[in-house]
């Protein structure tokens, strides 16, 4: 009981629970589509989509289809595991895609 009284003590003191709060932020989202690290290919999301090629259309789809469509990318294209669908880098990264969304 003791230890879990000091672990979150520390995280609390370190300043985790304001970055848990911000949640999904866009730098989170461009690391992660930039990173060469989520699968096991050395490729990232910008090897196929250099400048968000080909990701004007995700305003067609809703988040529940849109964090679909990246876990399968993931899975195919980078030989990544999936990510949850509720955590903060999948969020991250569907905010992240957002931004390519053509303006209509």
């Amino acid at each position: 009981m003791n230890k879990w009284i000091l672990l979150l003590s520390m995280l609390f003191m370190t300043g985790f629970p304001a970055y848990a709060i911000e949640g999904p932020s866009l730098s989170l989202g461009k690391t992660l589509f930039e990173s060469t690290e989520l699968g096991t290919k050395g490729r990232s999301c910008t090897g196929c989509h250099p400048g968000g090629k080909g990701l004007n259309m995700v305003g067609d789809f809703n988040d529940t289809e849109l964090k679909d469509i990246i876990n399968a990318c993931l899975r195919d294209a980078l030989d990544a595991a999936m990510i949850s669908l509720e955590s903060q880098e999948m969020n991250a990264l569907v905010a992240y895609v957002r931004t390519f969304q053509k303006i209509q």
